[in-house]
């Protein structure tokens, strides 16, 4: 994918903004004149407004200068507005409950009103002739506070430098008019940030009564949303969902190594109600509802607490892929600043503690600064013996006098334990029918213990790094005998919090956690950035052109960050000796290409096998490659923009941008061929936040000044050797 942003946006932020809005919703510019919007663009510039909750008469409302949600407290409390202030764009058509909740097989309302006829759009006059519905929960309080931590986390390697994140809450508390249901209380909690168009939302149900409730569902997100189309004909999968909001909560896995495939709570539905719409059988994909699909019972226990998934919705202003995963990739720093961290380390294949301390011995020659015992290695986290915890508890105090994090693998899922504690097969009442065929159960007795056995084991030793292979993905279990759930339909949810709290208490005890699952939101740290492992069988050329490819589609939407690359120092997953690096003095040239281009995407790859050098000449070639990454650290894990994409046939490259920084840019361009090539290439600075002119300087040669076009680029020409690389600071 070329870099292909909207030259209008990017010229003229503002008022493109309102044109696109003002197309896509058929709206006259005109109509959008009552509508704030901001100025400036808040990727490049910070917005100096600060998040506020405004309390009018009957009215709440939530305004960061970025987004805007506003709230009719009586007869109920309703959501009447939700607009985008970057470009103008109403979100909200019609009026819908806060959240709904299904107990003992009955749904109640949480907060809204009944009566809106017309239901394509929303008039405020229209408020004061809706009714409360009868068993509708009611709002009976509500407060405002500053924005909390999620997580307790306590960093513990290099992180991308940031301020803490800022902003308000808004708790809402509701009571059902029935007297079968006093004394249960559900608070509808919005969280609302400084600088970012994102409110995060979550339901709370405090059982205050006398009696267990079962909670077979919790929508804590229900929006009836302006239509992304208008199809007379099609079907809900045909038409397009609604882009000017991204929704993600903290519920998703499946190995995909993205988002929006791992994703299980986003719904998009059809409204009924709704008939004026286009669509002649309503089949427009307009509500949409969150909640998990597979968590169909939870018992809610006399004095218990049921806290629902947390919703984040970003409103995006921009069609571009490009912009669409800066917003996202800027929502992961403000809310999970746990994934800016970025220790370099190295995979170790060991056989002996010996091979351990030989490794610690390499990390300080070349200034890498972890060691994760990889997969194959003699460590057994499992292994509670006094033995074992002292034989790891010795490594790891010897890593830490040399200032080197220790870390290992331990593999949960994809394995089978036993009969007793797999995950149970609800068709056919056996073990089996897990993600990986054959799986342990959280909630078994095996799956509890293995959860107290790592916490003991990173207690006791001092380790640094957890590498949890095969983390929870997912799996339902209809055993009865499971201490950790009661059976089929709340094993999902009992699990997912089993995992939760495992990676919550690693975090407040300043573990970092690499887990190939969509785990971010509750405290992991690293994520795969995307491949397929047999292709490290495959000859080191070609894997030089198919890392850059998946670096350059891995991190759209996610940061460098949150991404690990793989390069087998040693054999693996089959492959001759044209696919690893070993003997590594007789590879150095491509040695240094691999780190260079993981490194120069700010990217961590595994670089496993027993030792990160063979010579005095290999280790000098890894510590210039250390020494050159730390010394532009900053920018190398600042946003990137995808240039072009490798195709073995021309350059590639990518260009990393931080407004804030000394280093405005820093831009990568690789040569694939074997003849040196000298290209000319327009690079875009927007999002450099340089306007007029920048001072570039191609490697270490002298800087010179050049004048931005009206695209906010500059025309640069460089060389770049055979099969080699070429960088270049922007300031």
């Amino acid at each position: 994918m070329s870099y292909y942003i909207n030259r209008v946006l990017l010229a003229a932020f503002f008022f493109a903004g309102i044109i696109s809005t003002a197309l896509s919703q058929k709206t006259p510019i005109a109509a959008l004149s009552n509508h704030k919007t901001t100025k400036s663009d808040w990727l490049v510039t910070p917005i100096i407004q600060k998040a506020q909750v405004i309390e009018e008469g009957d009215n709440i409302t939530l305004d960061n200068g970025l987004v805007k949600r506003a709230f009719r407290i009586a007869p109920n409390l309703v959501c009447t507005d939700y607009t985008n202030l970057t470009n103008g764009q109403q979100l909200l058509r019609a009026v819908k409950p806060e959240a709904k909740i299904v107990l003992d097989g009955k749904e109640y309302n949480i907060g809204g009103l009944q009566g809106q006829k017309e239901n394509a759009y929303l008039l405020p006059e229209w408020l004061d002739k809706m009714k409360v519905g009868k068993e509708d929960f009611v709002l009976v309080n509500h407060h405002v506070t500053d924005i909390q931590p999620f997580l307790r986390w306590k960093p513990a390697t290099w992180m991308m430098p940031q301020a803490p994140a800022m902003g308000k809450q808004l708790v809402l508390e509701f009571a059902s008019p029935l007297s079968t249901l006093k004394g249960l209380l559900v608070k509808v909690n919005y969280e609302l940030y400084d600088g970012i168009p994102l409110i995060v939302k979550w339901v709370s149900i405090e059982n205050k009564t006398d009696k267990i409730f079962k909670l077979n569902r919790v929508i804590n997100e229900v929006l009836a949303l302006v239509e992304e189309e208008s199809a007379v004909v099609g079907t809900p999968e045909e038409m397009k969902k609604q882009h000017g909001i991204y929704v993600e909560t903290n519920y998703a896995f499946n190995n995909a190594m993205r988002y929006d495939i791992s994703d299980q709570t986003t719904h998009w539905k059809t409204d009924s109600v709704y008939t004026s719409q286009v669509n002649y059988n309503y089949q427009t994909p307009c509500l949409l509802e969150v909640y998990p699909e597979k968590a169909p019972g939870i018992e809610l226990q006399v004095g218990a607490v049921f806290t629902s998934v947390r919703t984040h919705e970003l409103l995006m202003d921009s069609y571009d892929r490009q912009r669409r995963g800066l917003m996202i990739k800027k929502m992961y720093r403000t809310v999970a600043p746990w994934t800016t961290q970025n220790p370099i380390f190295m995979h170790l294949v060991s056989r002996n503690d010996d091979e351990v301390r030989s490794a610690i011995d390499q990390c300080v020659a070349t200034g890498y600064e972890a060691v994760i015992l990889s997969f194959g290695s003699h460590l057994n986290m499992e292994d509670s013996s006094m033995v074992n915890i002292a034989q790891w508890k010795t490594l790891a105090t010897y890593a830490h006098s040399k200032h080197i994090l220790l870390g290992g693998y331990s593999l949960f899922s994809s394995r089978r334990i036993s009969d007793e504690d797999d995950v149970v097969d609800a068709k056919t009442g056996k073990p089996g029918g897990a993600f990986f065929g054959n799986a342990p159960c959280f909630g078994s007795k095996w799956g509890l213990a293995y959860r107290d056995k790592i916490k003991y084991f990173f207690a006791q030793t001092g380790f640094d790094i957890w590498e949890n292979d095969g983390p929870y993905p997912g799996d339902v279990c209809a055993s009865s005998s499971h201490p950790g759930h009661k059976g089929l339909d709340d094993s999902q949810w009992r699990q997912m919090e089993i995992q939760k709290e495992l990676y919550h208490w690693l975090n407040k005890s300043g573990v970092y956690i690499n887990a190939p699952d969509w785990y971010f939101l509750d405290g992991t740290n690293k994520i795969g950035i995307g491949y397929r492992e047999v292709n490290f069988s495959l000859p080191r050329d070609q894997q030089k052109i198919l890392n850059r490819q998946n670096i350059h589609d891995g991190t759209i939407e996610k940061t460098g960050a949150m991404s690990w690359g793989f390069v087998p120092l040693t054999k693996y997953q089959g492959g001759d000796e044209t696919a690893v690096l070993e003997p590594l003095s007789e590879h150095l040239k491509d040695y240094e290409q691999l780190m260079m281009q993981y490194y120069g995407a700010g990217v961590q790859a595994c670089f496993r096998g027993p030792r990160l050098y063979d010579t005095e000449a290999t280790r000098l070639l890894v510590e210039k490659t250390i020494h050159w990454y730390k010394k532009y650290r900053n920018i190398l894990n600042a946003d990137m923009i995808q240039l072009r994409r490798a195709d073995g046939r021309d350059w590639d490259g990518l260009l990393h941008v931080s407004p804030s920084l000394k280093q405005k840019g820093l831009l990568m361009v690789y040569n694939p061929l074997k003849q040196k090539i000298t290209r000319t290439i327009n690079v875009p600075l927007y999002y450099t936040g340089l306007t007029n002119a920048a001072t570039v300087k191609i490697r270490d040669t002298n800087p010179f000044l050049t004048k931005l076009n009206r695209n906010y680029e500059i025309e640069l020409t460089i060389s770049i050797e055979p099969e080699s690389y070429n960088w270049v600071i922007i300031e």
